[in-house]
């Protein structure tokens, strides 16, 4: 055989071998294809483990049972929701269901210092003859809550140095105790709003004849001819707020501006007197408890959790009644390993019960949907800067 027929035999060789190592593989992957799927689902105790109790956030914990423990946008936007459970005009409580701890806490944050409010920032003190220090009753003032729509204004950096219609509201206390009299209260419903501005001559200012004298503001309208505020006067939200209390002789006079700022600047600013949340708690009785055990459990639990149904024949047994309502103080389960086999305390670590407490700026509702747009914004900054 001559050197070209050999080096020709070992070229099909070689064409074989691979032909037959690409069937080989093709089989190997229509085998694995035709597998049955992994189940994507944990056992019950183990599902349980990781729903109530487990704290473990690795997304590959459960890769071995070919269970994806990571945060998906599928899963969440299936899973997601709210139920508004209470609504009043300055409480609103509700259920974050299926949400991860970290976005719950960000809700709370922003909440809490990130939602922008009208209040008082700066004090102008005329005259003021009483024993409150003026630094003492400017604090006071400033913690007032004001009944404006932050929306409808500017942050007053927008627009420097300058105090218009659009960035500052006005107003005004004036009050004095006559002698002879008794002592009097001042509340915050002496404070009176000011649509034209300041009235108050600024102290660098020089009066030219025939020229208006310059005040604190420089208006260009009167904020009552506005067709947002025209309908709806601002001032306090609450009127009966002490703000001092002056005896004979004694007076106040001075000017406020209240501005719009956020919580983290100051807790004047902040919308909400609290914002908190707590996981679900889920109580189960792991056995019947019946006739004088099932009255001990109702006694134990301050809260009332439990109640005692009738199930004949002059029999009793406990029953898990209002769940919602437990605190997680284990009395329950106090009084010897018996109890705790008997009931099992839990907590829903992806259920949160929220509580959100207005300071009356704003309804309880349309803080958590401008917490909600916050929260958008700061995403999309986040997307914006990455790409």
């Amino acid at each position: 055989m001559s050197e070209e027929d050999e080096l020709m035999s070992e070229v099909e060789e070689q064409e074989q071998k691979r032909r037959s190592e690409e069937n080989n593989g093709g089989g190997i992957l229509d085998y694995i294809m035709s597998l049955e799927s992994i189940p994507s689902k944990l056992p019950p105790h183990l599902e349980l483990l990781r729903t109530r109790t487990d704290t473990i956030q690795y997304s590959g914990a459960y890769a071995a049972l070919g269970v994806d423990n990571s945060l998906r946008l599928d899963n969440f936007c299936q899973n997601f929701k709210v139920e508004v459970k209470e609504l009043t005009d300055d409480n609103m409580v509700f259920d974050m269901i299926g949400i991860d701890p970290a976005l719950a806490n960000a809700f709370r944050r922003i909440l809490i210092a990130e939602v922008p409010t009208m209040a008082i920032e700066r004090v102008y003190i005329a005259n003021n003859t009483s024993i409150i220090q003026d630094e003492v009753l400017a604090h006071r003032l400033g913690l007032v809550p004001i009944n404006a729509d932050p929306r409808l204004f500017e942050y007053p950096d927008n627009a420097g140095d300058d105090k218009n219609e659009k960035n500052t509201i006005v107003f005004k206390l004036h009050v004095r105790c006559q002698k002879g009299q008794p002592r009097i209260t001042v509340k915050s419903d002496e404070l009176k709003w000011l649509p034209n501005g300041s009235e108050l001559i600024a102290e660098d200012s020089k009066p030219n004849a025939g020229s208006k004298p310059k005040t604190f503001t420089s208006f260009s309208c009167s904020q009552d001819s506005l067709p947002e505020f025209s309908s709806n006067l601002l001032g306090p939200k609450y009127l009966d707020i002490i703000l001092a209390k002056l005896g004979p002789g004694q007076e106040i006079e001075l000017e406020v501006h209240a501005v719009k700022g956020v919580g983290k600047t100051h807790a004047k600013w902040s919308p909400v007197a609290t914002a908190w949340y707590r996981m679900l708690p889920e109580v189960v009785l792991l056995e019947d408890v019946e006739d004088d055990l099932a009255v001990e459990l109702k006694n134990k639990c301050a809260v009332k959790v439990f109640d005692i149904e009738d199930i004949g024949k002059g029999r009793r047994r406990a029953r898990v009644a209002n769940p919602r309502a437990c605190t997680l103080c284990r009395e329950c389960i106090r009084g010897g390993k018996e109890w705790e086999d008997r009931v099992s305390l839990r907590r829903v670590k992806d259920h949160f019960i929220f509580t959100v407490e207005s300071t009356g700026a704003l309804p309880p509702e349309v803080l958590f949907t401008e917490a909600v747009k916050i929260l958008e914004e700061k995403c999309e900054r986040v997307i914006t800067e990455l790409s």
